[in-house]
């Protein structure tokens, strides 16, 4: 309570509302699998660098292939990429992608404490190439992409930035510490000389800038002090231009300076852990001599643009050991360690907004590995409880194939959709002449982005059924009206085609054996009210525990529910028959507040779809009565 000590006047501030609620979002997807390059958390051996980072978002399939790259992963189909493409094309606006690399490890087996076999994960290329070099370009990412990647480095030399002061010495002016100079006699009459960018820099007139403690501008020595500026000389700014070329990306960092003195060094500027470009390609290492003095500035100026403007290629790199279903399903953050994070659908677990999530890369798997993977899948959505799985069937799967493999389960956090899709390949230009090259993709991608444009378009209550997919040739499998009826029973949700009518999701069923949560906009909704009263009531933990706050936690949640309810989300012609709000005395014992707890009971009265629509006509005469 506010205290009055002083005689006067106080004005203050009291609210009459009561709390609101705010929904959370229900159509951001996550996916864990793997890419053709792009952010994986990982920790290079023998004091190597860090690079830690979580799930990136993406929010178009053009921001997914600058993070991520494109289709293929060496000559096999990237089914994340592909399911990345569908989800945007349906309709879909945010997606977080959790990249998982197996790397290859130094031992035998295949655990993480194995140290990384870097040159069989990471390419790179030594500058100058030989016994003794003194720079290394690296890919940031690991993959064999990393191979295709070439760096050209080129430099501008700027004017003479000696100046002579009031008190006639030579100063340095319009540089930081870090930049590097090229230093040159004046001409008989103290001009500077004229050097274009065509003339390469002379190594030894190399030098690079250093701050004296007292601010005066001057030279580094090869033994780390400080050297004046001298009478006589010249000093060219030197900036360099690096372009990064993989395949038709370009990226171009100008105005970039040789030292790591200085913030916008090329190391600096392609660091590993935390570049400026979150998205670049590679990184700049110094080579630690094996013995004595670090190299000179002129010489590594001389290592980078030695290969012209034609640039180097990295070397080697590789796609890591094959996919195992431990890796999809990866791990939770090591707490104990900042360096050991969540890996696999485990980081997907540390983003709460995420609602539904798919693995395509259950489908690369063996046959008798898919089981594993899919549990995964289960597994990480029951435990979070806040977010439901769209689970891909075994590729070329059969009636009942996919019957078999769908009695394996039961979960109320999951739904099947078959049969697969085809769709015109977008990674291979068609032959004049010829019919277009067909690619065959699993289905969850293009279910997700059709739960986000469901709910955007209509709600999270609205089954995500009878909806046109969009993006798609034909499906492997011709699901007929017969054929639905074995599979509609058992929670395998059929895509089908109708003529004039297109190629629709016509299916809304969990893989649930419990009728409560059979379909999937129920257990959608109630995943959408549970989050979002959880995450908007949280003000209430530690409050006094009394008449007042039950009042105010009834309140709140009854006018979140009415709101719900006017969207035509629950039953019932009036409030009192779509929900109810109970927080009282009938719901705590004496135990109950001496032991600290608030129990609110809440009920409400979901919508079912209308799954079987029936028309029923008869004849009547002209006489007849009607009923």
């Amino acid at each position: 309570m506010p205290e009055y000590l002083t005689p006067g006047v106080y004005v203050e501030e009291t609210s009459f509302r009561s709390r609101s609620i705010e929904g959370v979002p229900t159509s951001t997807f996550g996916m864990a699998g793997r890419t053709e390059y792009g952010p994986v958390p990982y920790t290079l051996p023998n004091g190597g660098p860090a690079v830690l980072p979580g799930p990136t978002l993406v929010t178009g399939f053009t921001e997914y292939e600058r993070a991520f790259g494109g289709l293929r992963i060496g000559g096999a189909d990237c089914q994340l990429a592909l399911a990345a493409r569908a989800f945007f094309a349906n309709g879909g606006r945010r997606l977080y992608v959790s990249r998982v690399f197996p790397f290859t490890r130094t031992g035998t087996g295949t655990g993480t404490g194995d140290p990384i076999d870097v040159p069989r994960n990471f390419a790179s290329v030594s500058l100058p190439a030989g016994a003794r070099p003194l720079l290394r370009w690296w890919a940031r990412w690991p993959g064999s992409a990393g191979a295709r990647i070439s760096v050209a480095v080129a430099f501008r030399r700027g004017k003479n930035i000696v100046v002579t002061g009031a008190d006639n010495q030579p100063r340095l002016t319009g540089v930081q510490e870090g930049a590097a100079v090229e230093t040159a006699p004046l001409d008989s009459e103290g001009q500077p000389p004229v050097l274009g960018d065509g003339t390469a820099p002379v190594p030894g007139k190399v030098r690079v800038v250093v701050r004296r403690a007292d601010g005066v501008l001057g030279y580094r020595t090869d033994q780390g002090g400080f050297a004046p500026v001298p009478a006589g000389e010249a000093a060219f700014h030197l900036t360099l231009a690096v372009t990064v070329r993989l395949d038709d990306r370009v990226d171009v960092y100008n105005e970039l300076e040789l030292d790591d003195l200085h913030p916008r060094s090329v190391g600096n500027v392609l660091q590993a852990a935390d570049p400026t470009d979150e998205f670049s390609l590679v990184r700049l290492e110094t080579v630690p001599p094996a013995a004595g003095t670090p190299a000179t500035p002129g010489a590594l100026l001389t290592a980078l643009l030695a290969p012209g403007p034609a640039g180097v290629h990295l070397e080697e790199g590789g796609d890591g050991r094959q996919l195992a279903p431990e890796d999809l399903a990866g791990k939770e953050a090591n707490p104990d360690s900042l360096t050991d994070p969540a890996l696999g659908l485990g980081a997907l677990a540390e983003i709460d907004d995420i609602a539904i999530v798919a693995a395509p890369d259950t489908v690369t798997l063996p046959r008798e590995q898919q089981k594993a993977a899919v549990d995964h899948l289960i597994g990480h959505c029951e435990k979070l409880r806040y977010r439901i799985a769209i689970v891909d069937p075994p590729p070329g799967s059969s009636i009942s194939e996919v019957r078999r493999f769908r009695a394996q389960f039961d979960t109320k956090y999951a739904a099947l959709y078959y049969p697969w899709v085809k769709i015109t390949d977008p990674g291979r230009r068609p032959d004049p002449g010829a019919p277009p090259p067909v690619l065959e993709v699993p289905p969850s991608g293009y279910v997700a982005g059709v739960y986000a444009r469901s709910d955007t378009e209509r709600g999270v209550h609205k089954a995500p059924a009878n909806e046109v997919l969009l993006g798609v040739n034909d499906f492997t499998a011709n699901v007929t009206y017969d054929r639905q009826s074995v599979l509609n029973p058992e929670g395998i949700n059929a895509l089908r085609f109708f003529e004039g009518r297109a190629r629709r999701v016509w299916g809304a069923r969990t893989m649930s054996s419990d009728p409560e949560w059979k379909y999937v906009n129920v257990r959608r909704l109630f995943i959408y009210l549970e989050h979002s009263i959880e995450k908007s009531t949280q003000w209430a933990v530690f409050e006094p525990n009394n008449e007042r706050l039950w009042a105010s936690i009834r309140q709140t949640v009854e006018d979140f529910l009415f709101a719900t309810w006017r969207t035509g989300a629950l039953l019932g012609t009036k409030p009192e028959e779509a929900f109810f709000v109970r927080c009282d005395r009938t719901t705590m014992t004496q135990n109950d507040l001496d032991n600290g707890r608030l129990i609110c009971l809440i009920g409400v009265a979901p919508t079912y779809p209308a799954e079987f629509v029936v028309f029923r006509i008869g004849q009547f005469t002209a006489d007849a009565q009607r009923s």
